[in-house]
């Protein structure tokens, strides 16, 4: 792919390349970028892609720990990892302490992979109404327990934390959270600057990132939210004096975005700006690679679908051929459509903004009397989901 010159916030990654990027446990991250785990996206097909473009930590899907303890089929495939991805990251969801132990135990044990990662970040609701996700770091001695059980259980692997900033406005929690986590064991925090109620909607509160670093300088702290291109991410460590950036929505249909951070982070004001073409054939390899996740091949090309409008933001593509491309049932399919692009096409301007999902709730869902004692570590019946993808 093509490689352009950007003048803008040039000094921003002169500075950061005189670091020695972050340490997650015995794992040195440079640049200092991680692939955010999303469900149905960071398989290992869309991982290879983004690990192609640039270094960092790249987390495949949330599963969850029940599903894993019981050596569910559907679970297993989740957590193949590509020969080529070193180091490998999984991100765990779970409620109870016991089970998220075991299933830790298991990882390192079993060599399934080398680092592990607890999500307390989920805002959607079949996961906050068991009490997990982005509801749990309400329950203080609750997520105390858990990540005390996954940090002695972990062996030599390192512990990470996912979370958001709180329940909503009124329940907020990401400074208790990061500092039990720090009291804990738990190698780096990532903060999503939003609360669950929030959703992806709004704006990120870059500010609560800054919060979070100065009440737990021990260990490093990443930060995610509006991170649309790598001057944005530039922007973020700058202003917040995080340690690394995650990176979820904004690579959406864009795995050179990783590409861009590597630049960026090295100080190098270059940027890959891809033709049609160019972006045709990422296309394809991604729907390629997903067969071999699936291993049928019109379940693959069904969840490919979902990344066509993402990959063709911005250039004209007219709406009978984006239909086709979106419908496909094949491979061969899905090949004839991108052959008939125009792939002399030029990279769009003013593409760098939000991808995926948007938008607030009204309300998060949250288990009955939740909200009534903080400081309460019994585990909700039902809490522990045998079945992952978050």
């Amino acid at each position: 792919m093509p490689v352009h010159s950007l003048s803008a916030n040039t000094a921003h990654g002169l500075s950061c390349a005189t670091t020695d990027g972050v340490k997650i446990g015995p794992i040195g991250v440079w640049p200092p970028v991680v692939l955010a785990p999303m469900a149905g996206i960071t398989n290992a097909a869309f991982r290879v892609l983004c690990r192609e473009q640039g270094a960092g930590l790249f987390v495949c899907e949330m599963i969850t720990t029940r599903a894993l303890v019981e050596r569910n089929p559907k679970t297993f495939r989740m957590i193949r990892f590509a020969e080529s991805e070193r180091p490998r990251s999984l991100q765990l969801y779970g409620v109870d302490p016991d089970i998220v132990g075991r299933a830790v135990r298991m990882i390192a044990e079993e060599d399934l992979a080398d680092h592990v990662d607890l999500n307390f970040g989920c805002p959607v609701p079949k996961v906050t109404r068991r009490g997990g996700g982005s509801a749990l770091p309400y329950k203080r001695n609750l997520l105390r327990r858990i990540l005390r059980a996954a940090v002695a259980n972990a062996g030599p692997l390192p512990v990470t934390m996912k979370m958001r900033k709180g329940i909503d406005d009124d329940h907020l929690t990401y400074l208790d959270a990061g500092r039990i986590a720090a009291e804990e064991g738990v190698a780096a925090i990532a903060l999503h600057a939003r609360t669950a109620r929030q959703h992806y909607g709004g704006v990120a509160d870059w500010e609560a990132i800054a919060r979070l670093k100065e009440a737990v300088p021990e260990i490093p702290v990443l930060g995610n939210g509006d991170i649309w291109s790598a001057d944005d991410a530039l922007r973020m460590v700058a202003r917040t004096g995080c340690d690394g950036v995650v990176v979820g929505r904004g690579c959406l249909g864009r795995p050179w975005l990783f590409k861009d951070l590597e630049n960026a982070f090295n100080g190098s004001p270059e940027r890959v700006r891809p033709t049609l073409g160019e972006v045709a054939a990422m296309m394809e390899r991604h729907a390629a690679g997903l067969t071999e996740c699936f291993d049928i091949e019109r379940y693959a090309i069904a969840d490919f679908r979902k990344h066509v409008g993402w990959y063709l933001k911005g250039f004209e593509v007219g709406s009978a051929l984006r239909r086709e491309l979106a419908t496909a049932e094949s491979l061969d399919g899905l090949r004839e459509g991108l052959a008939r692009l125009d792939h002399d096409q030029p990279w769009p301007p003013n593409t760098d903004t939000p991808r995926g999902k948007s938008g607030e709730r009204q309300k998060v869902q949250l288990p009955d009397g939740w909200l009534d004692d903080p400081w309460d570590s019994v585990v909700p019946d039902e809490a522990e989901s045998d079945i992952s993808g978050g």
